[in-house]
C-alpha cells in the first residue's frame, strides 16, 4: 500500500466554493459496502436509510477564529498565525507565517495581546505564548480559517460551523455535519433516530495531504477528543438493542474508535477525554462504526485513507470517480455520502 494508490483527478470546478442553502439540501450519494451498489439523493431524504433505534453520533466542536495578522516589534513587517493547539492558558501551537519568526521574536496585534515566539517546531509551526489568554480578543481579532482551496469570501462565517457547534476549540469545522438542519435533525428524532454527542477538536493536519510514499510512515497529529458517560451509555444501550452507530464525520470515528480501546464487557464504548493519535489505514479492524457519513476528501490524505478502510480503496475510488461524473461537489462545502 503506497500513498500514490490513494490519488484521484478532480477537475477544479468541482470544488465547491460556497455551501448549499438550505444546508440540508446537498446532494447525498448512498454506498452500499455489501452490494456495492449507489444511490444519488438529497441529504433531507437521508431518513429512508435509517430506522428508529440509529444512533448518529455528531461533533459538537466550534471552529474558533484562529487566523490573527500581527505585526513584527522591530521592523514593522507582517505576520501571522494560525492557532492550531493550546497547551495552557497563554500557550499555543501555531503555524507562523512571515519571514524571521524565530525564537525569542515578538509580535505586536493590533487591540490584542503581545506575542513571543518560545520555540521553532517541524516547517511553519511555532510555539507562541501571548502576554495574556488570547480567548477574550478572538471576536475582535480573529478571522475564521477556510481551507486555502475556498477563494470566494464567505459572508456568513455560520455557515463554517454546524448548527449545533457548542465547543469552542478547532481550526476547522468538521464537515460532514454542515448539512445538517434543525428541522431536518428535528424530523430524524420523530423517527426515533438517536443522537449521541461528543466534542473532536480539529486540527488542520488532519486535512493535510500525506508527503510521505508509504502511509504507514506519516505522523499523523494529536487532537484533542471528549466522549462524556451520557454519551457512551447512550451508545452502548443502542448497540446492544440492535441499533446501529453511524458516525457524522470521519472526526466521530476516530474518536468512537479511541473510546472502544477502553471498553469492557458487552460495552463497545467507555468514556474518555484526552488526546487520539489513531490513524485509521486499510486493514483496520471498526470496532464501534457501522455506517459513516462524511464528505467527499482531498487526494492521498488520511481522511479519504480512512473512508478507504472502512468501505475498501478500490470501491472508494470507483465511487468518487462515479461522483465526479454526476457533478458532486467535493470538500468542504460540497455534497455528502452515506457509506452502508
Amino acid at each position: 500500500m503506497r500513498t500514490k494508490d490513494f490519488n484521484y483527478d478532480l477537475p477544479d470546478d468541482r470544488i465547491a466554493q460556497t455551501p448549499v442553502t438550505p444546508r440540508h439540501q446537498s446532494r447525498l450519494l448512498i454506498l452500499n459496502r455489501k452490494q456495492k451498489s449507489v444511490e444519488h439523493k438529497t441529504f433531507w431524504e437521508i431518513d429512508a436509510f435509517l430506522k428508529p433505534g440509529d444512533c448518529f453520533v455528531i461533533n459538537e466542536t466550534r471552529v474558533i477564529p484562529a487566523r490573527i495578522y500581527a505585526r513584527k516589534k522591530t521592523g514593522g513587517g507582517k505576520a501571522e498565525l494560525l492557532l492550531l493547539k493550546k497547551h495552557n492558558t497563554t500557550t499555543w501551537t501555531a503555524i507562523g507565517g512571515g519571514k524571521g519568526l524565530k525564537e525569542g521574536r515578538g509580535l505586536t496585534i493590533e487591540n490584542g495581546p503581545d506575542v513571543t515566539i518560545l520555540e521553532v517546531l517541524e516547517g511553519p509551526e511555532r510555539l507562541i505564548q501571548f502576554s495574556e489568554p488570547i480567548e477574550p480578543y478572538l471576536t475582535q481579532v480573529g478571522h475564521v480559517p477556510l481551507p486555502p482551496y475556498i477563494h470566494t469570501q464567505l459572508d456568513d462565517p455560520e455557515r463554517y460551523q454546524t448548527v449545533y457547534a457548542k465547543d469552542p476549540g478547532s481550526a476547522a469545522a468538521p464537515t460532514a455535519g454542515l448539512h445538517f438542519t434543525p428541522e431536518l435533525i428535528q424530523k430524524l428524532e420523530d423517527k426515533g433516530i438517536l443522537f449521541a454527542r461528543l466534542t473532536l477538536h480539529v486540527g488542520l493536519d488532519t486535512f493535510a495531504p500525506v508527503t510521505e510514499a508509504v502511509p504507514s510512515e506519516h505522523k499523523i497529529h494529536t487532537e484533542w477528543c471528549d466522549l462524556p458517560e451520557e454519551t457512551a451509555n447512550l451508545i452502548n444501550k443502542a448497540k446492544n438493542e440492535g441499533g446501529r452507530v453511524i458516525a457524522i464525520g470521519t472526526t466521530s470515528v476516530r474518536t468512537l474508535e479511541t473510546a472502544a480501546k477502553f471498553a469492557e464487557g458487552a460495552d463497545v464504548v467507555k468514556a474518555f477525554s484526552g488526546p487520539t493519535d489513531l490513524f485509521i489505514l486499510p486493514g483496520y479492524q471498526f470496532r464501534v462504526v457501522d455506517a459513516l457519513v462524511t464528505n467527499f476528501h482531498l487526494p492521498k490524505s488520511t481522511l479519504l485513507m480512512l473512508v478507504s478502510a472502512f468501505a475498501g480503496r478500490e470501491l472508494i475510488l470507483d465511487t468518487y470517480q462515479t461522483a465526479v461524473e454526476k457533478g458532486y461537489r467535493f470538500f468542504s462545502f460540497g455534497d455528502a455520502m452515506l457509506i452502508l
